[in-house]
Formats: C-alpha cells, structure tokens, sequence
C-alpha cells in the first residue's frame, strides 16, 4: 500500500505572535517552527498501517519554503521512506485551495492507495485543505479520524462526533484527517536520522491558482480591562450585582 501524509511547518506552539509590518501577516523573523502536531498524528498512523500491512511506503509531501526541507528530514527520520517538497516561498500568502490544488497536482502523479492529513494545521486552523485535496482527487473523505483499519481495498474508520464517534466504511483510495487520540506519535531515532540523510528529497515546482482569498487585515485582539475589586463579603453583592447588570450587561 502506498500512502501519501500531506504535512506542513508550522510557527511552534509556545511561539508568540506578531503581526508584520505590512499588517496583513504574521511576523517570520525569530520564529521556531515545526511539524504540525495533527500532522505527526497522521504520518504516525501512516506508519502503523505499513507496519501492520508488512509492506508499502509512506511519503511526506509539503507546500512551503525552502526551510521546509528541515520538516520534511524530520518526517523521514521518524519513518517516512520518500519526501517531496514543492517549494514555495510564498505558502504563507495563499488561501487554502491554491495549497489543496498544488497537493492535489503532485499527487495525481503518484500511485497511493490512501491520503492523511492532520485534521488541520495548528497555525491558521482553517481545516479546509483535506476537503478540498479529496474533492479535487474525486475520492471519498473523512474527517477527525479517531481510529482506522484497512482491510484489502476499504477503510472501517471511527469518526468522532459531538457526544460519540461514528463507524464508517470507506472505498479506497480516500483522504482522512487524524485526530487526537489516534495514536501516540513516535520520536525520531538515532538510526532514524542517520538514515534520513540517504532517503529522496523531491523537490516539486507548480502553478499556482489565483487566489480567492484575500486577507486585508490583521489586528491583536484588544486588551482585557483590569479587575476591580468592588467590596468585601455580603456587603459587596448589591453593588457587584449592579455592576453585572449596568455594565457587563450578562445579568
């Protein structure tokens, strides 16, 4: 079985935001980045289906600058047999359609028999692309994936919904999104770095879309008041009840 992880190279986590200069992004500059949490989830799960399996690949394939090189030896230390990278300086201007059509362009070539996806990227949290990749392949999709299981030529999948999960049964090949809780992923090994210096690198070149997204402006969101401090014991409720009422309005 051939399976594709689509991955990207987010800010981290802890990193703290700033808006650029230009008023329409966010500031590059002394920002650690990393392998999208949702997407080691699904290059982990892409990884267990090969090991249960007993044969396949896994590949890793990226949208983004050329520093996504480091991302993707990443994925091919923790297990990943082949990356590709389409490079693209400018990954960071495009809306999520330019990137799922540029994914979906590559991966036309490719033979893969299933397509993971973290369920979205920690940094613009849009969760659009995996939709979008699966409509433009024409193959079945499903989202917030919480367990799989590959049986010749379907996928039985739980999918978590509000209150419970769902059991489906999918056609493959289909593109799924990994959600927390799938599994635990694995750190890269020794061996596992030595060995990504001597696994393919592709790198890819396309033709972007127009965009259909545009974003004018980005703003902090505003700074919370300070707390006042309205009394002490029961001889402060009539006045903080008032305050509820008058001025936060919530009562």
């Amino acid at each position: 079985m051939n399976i594709i992880v689509c991955v990207k190279r987010v800010p981290s986590t802890e990193t703290t935001v700033r808006v650029a200069s230009d008023g329409k992004s966010l500031e590059q500059s002394g920002v650690e980045y990393i392998l999208s949490p949702f997407d080691e989830i699904a290059l982990e799960e892409g990884l267990r289906i090969k090991e249960r399996l007993g044969s396949g690949e896994v590949s890793v394939i990226s949208v983004g600058p050329p520093e996504t090189a480091t991302t993707l030896r990443t994925c091919l230390a923790i297990g990943a047999d082949k990356a590709i990278h389409i490079k693209d300086s400018d990954v960071y201007k495009r809306d999520p359609f330019s990137i799922a059509s540029a994914l979906a362009s590559v991966i036309k070539t490719l033979p893969y028999s299933l397509v993971l996806c973290g369920k979205q990227a920690v940094d613009d949290d849009n969760a659009q692309v995996p939709a979008m990749l699966a409509r433009l392949l024409n193959i079945p999709y499903v989202s917030v994936v919480t367990k799989v299981e590959i049986s010749g030529t379907k996928a039985m999948v739980n999918r978590e919904v509000s209150g419970g999960y769902e059991i489906l049964e999918v056609d493959l090949p289909a593109v799924l999104t990994a959600q927390k809780g799938l599994n635990e992923p694995r750190y890269p090994s020794l061996k596992g770095i030595m060995s990504a210096k001597k696994k393919p690198l592709e790198e890819k070149t396309v033709t972007f879309d127009e965009l259909s997204l545009e974003t004018i402006k980005m703003e902090y969101p505003p700074s919370r008041q300070a707390g006042r401090i309205v009394g002490k014991g029961v001889e402060a409720v009539p006045e903080l009840v008032k305050l509820l009422k008058e001025e936060a309005k919530i009562i």
